[in-house]
């Protein structure tokens, strides 16, 4: 179990069944449809005075588990979203920490023109700046646990990765990928590293529950638009690329 303080509410749970829409091999073969994938803590705070300050700024905080595994030929997955505009026409954000074991962010554009890897492990902070939808995938053999800061203004849109049947590329269980034969193009993935972005306090080893109380640092999860230039720090590429193969 992973450590927190607060009150932790029953999760929301993902099923396979649920998942089935957005896998490389989608689900038909004998495994439980009912099988838990990964589980979401949702409205997180230690207190009573903290639920009160991000209720008011309309903020949630969340937690997620993925245990290791696979499904089928990939590894397990978030199903993936993407976030609508703000009033002033701008996509939210979001902001993610990971906790204990090793995550591997796969973002993307809406018609795939770019396809972003982050590899994070503990401690990292991920900002997931507007525009980009995002797939968490647990590469490693432990649990992997994360938290992220968000707005409440909005309902993430699950529809675009189930009608294209997931992300533009899947990680396989042998750490290639493989692209997906619904999108067009894709033929790399650019590597970016989780790079800290003064702009919203996100320093190395920071937990982001520590931006609670902190106005100015979390402002950006509302009005994207305020902070546009910040954003292009997040996905900063490392020099390298990664091939997304087309399937054999």
């Amino acid at each position: 179990m992973f450590h927190w303080n607060g009150p932790l509410p029953e999760p929301h749970i993902r099923t396979l069944a649920d998942m089935n829409g957005v896998l490389a091999a989608p689900h038909n073969g004998p495994d439980d449809p009912d099988r838990p994938l990964y589980f979401m803590y949702r409205d997180l705070a230690l207190n009573e005075e903290d639920r009160l300050w991000l209720s008011a700024r309309s903020l949630r905080y969340d937690m997620t588990v993925i245990p290791p595994g696979v499904i089928g030929p990939e590894f397990v997955k978030t199903k993936g979203h993407y976030h609508p505009e703000n009033p002033a026409g701008v996509r939210y954000p979001e902001v993610y920490e990971v906790i204990e074991g090793e995550a591997h962010f796969l973002l993307q554009r809406p018609d795939a023109s770019d396809v972003v890897l982050v590899k994070a492990g503990a401690g990292d902070v991920v900002v997931i700046p507007p525009g980009f939808g995002h797939v968490t995938i647990n590469p490693g053999k432990v649990d992997l646990v994360m938290a992220n800061l968000v707005s409440t203004a909005f309902s993430s849109d699950y529809a675009p990765y189930a009608a294209m049947g997931g992300a533009a590329c899947y990680e396989m269980a042998d750490g290639t990928f493989v692209k997906n034969p619904r999108y067009p193009g894709t033929a790399a993935v650019r590597l970016a590293a989780p790079l800290p972005v003064p702009a919203f306090c996100t320093a190395p080893g920071t937990p982001i529950y520590s931006l609670v109380g902190r106005e100015r640092c979390l402002r950006f999860l509302n009005r994207p638009e305020e902070y546009i230039e910040a954003f292009s720090e997040c996905l900063r590429d490392v020099g390298e690329n990664c091939v997304c193969a087309p399937r054999p």
